[in-house]
């Protein structure tokens, strides 16, 4: 029988690869997931789409196999192995990009698109779970941001590696190149990840076997706590704003500020990248040290504070005429923007029981993507469509402009979960 005491210290020896190798796996995550925004514009002109179509490619269709599965694999997660249901999923989702490649019209590309979506539901629930298990409470928004850099990372080398490659061997290339390295990977995290002890970093011992709470008690336990509850909405409308922005820059870029694919590629992605790294981790690391210094409500209110920042830079990358600016702009926005991942997934984590924990990532993300990722790009391409007759090529910028106006509801709910939160605090 296995020494739990030797278990739990291999684990802990461990956690640093671990966390990189579940920032890796989120990374071809994104990568995969947002390989479609450098391609629209190719995808749009081989198969003849609408920009409706495009949007139910990057969003809803995508969004309600990868959502609504999330929440059985939570409950696998929160029983079994989870290092075993990442290792599985990556592999799903990253052979359905590659066979995105091989499609000839709108449906075959729906398809691979919703395996891809089917097999990314695996991963994000029980990673959550395994961070908050190897990071205690104090250090676990520090490990959070560097997991959420697989968003920004994923997002901006996907846009690099697969503009650059569709400029020179066309979309259907990029999606292959883009999709079997992550097959290798897969590989790599079933043999390496060690699957921790549920509730190892907890200062105070939680009972582990006891009976599993329904999906609705779930659901019922999210609702009945005020902070988790403007958390669960405060990142779902950022979601929708971030995902919508995000499916259709390229090719805001390229319809009205006069890129190509390959200038993307190669002068917007990596500076975008590297600003959101920064915000990530910086974020990650300044959450933690308010939280020591203040409580953790300061985590919330600190998102709040640099959203706010961040608004005039959103409005002013849609709003400025020269591309110079437009862009100047952008990157201004993703540095101080993206910082709110890290902070809001620990402070979830955080509230959660520890048996739930995988249970309450699935029903977040499930909101968070049946809301902010299926709608989001759907209707920035629905609106664009709509706007088209009265405002030609200049449709797509004013859809992209009513979503970031949305912008200070998302606000309000992080500041009105860090005032709850500060109550709950002692003294």
């Amino acid at each position: 029988m296995a020494d739990p005491a030797a278990g739990d210290a291999l684990a802990i020896r461990r956690r640093t690869l671990t966390l990189a190798l579940l920032t890796l796996t989120y990374f071809f995550s994104y990568m995969d997931r947002q390989i479609l925004a450098i391609l629209q514009e190719l995808i749009k002109k081989d198969l003849q789409l609408s920009d409706t179509q495009l949007g139910l490619l990057s969003g809803l269709a995508f969004a309600i196999f990868y959502a609504t599965l999330g929440i059985p694999v939570a409950r696998l997660a929160d029983r079994g192995n989870r290092k075993k249901i990442i290792a599985v999923s990556l592999a799903i989702w990253s052979a359905m990009t590659a066979a995105g490649g091989f499609a000839q019209n709108f449906v075959q590309l729906l398809v691979a698109r919703i395996g891809v979506g089917v097999g990314e539901a695996g991963s994000s629930p029980p990673s959550h779970s395994i961070i908050a298990d190897l990071y205690p409470p104090e250090k676990r928004a520090g490990a959070m941001g560097i997991y959420s850099l697989g968003v920004v990372l994923g997002a901006a080398l996907g846009t690099f590696i697969g503009g650059l490659v569709a400029s020179a061997y066309g979309w259907r290339t990029a999606m292959v190149v883009i999709g079997l390295p992550g097959i290798v990977l897969a590989v790599i995290v079933w043999l390496v990840v060690v699957e921790p002890r549920r509730g190892l970093s907890e200062a105070q011992p939680q009972a582990t076997h006891a009976a599993m709470p329904s999906l609705g008690q779930g659901f019922a336990s999210i609702l009945a706590n005020g902070p988790a509850l403007h958390l669960v909405m405060a990142v779902t409308l950022t979601s929708m704003i971030g995902y919508g922005l995000t499916a259709w820059g390229p090719s805001f870029m390229v319809r009205s500020l006069g890129f190509s694919v390959r200038e993307i590629s190669l002068y917007v992605a990596l500076p975008a990248g590297t600003a959101g790294a920064a915000s990530a981790v910086f974020g990650g690391r300044l959450a933690d040290r308010l939280a020591r210094s203040h409580g953790l409500h300061a985590q919330a209110l600190m998102v709040a504070l640099l959203k706010t920042l961040a608004l005039p830079f959103t409005l002013g990358f849609f709003l400025l005429g020269s591309p110079a600016a437009a862009i100047a702009s952008y990157l201004a926005y993703v540095l101080l923007a993206n910082s709110y991942l890290g902070p809001t997934f620990a402070l979830i984590q955080g509230l959660a029981p520890v048996r739930l924990r995988a249970l309450w990532a699935a029903i977040t993300l499930l909101v968070i993507n049946l809301i902010g990722l299926g709608l989001g790009p759907t209707l920035v391409g629905v609106i664009s469509d709509l706007l088209e007759p009265s405002l030609g090529a200049q449709s797509l910028r004013w859809a992209m402009f009513v979503f970031a106006a949305v912008t200070p509801w998302a606000i309000f709910h992080y500041w009105r979960a860090g005032v709850l939160l500060k109550r709950r605090t002692p003294g």
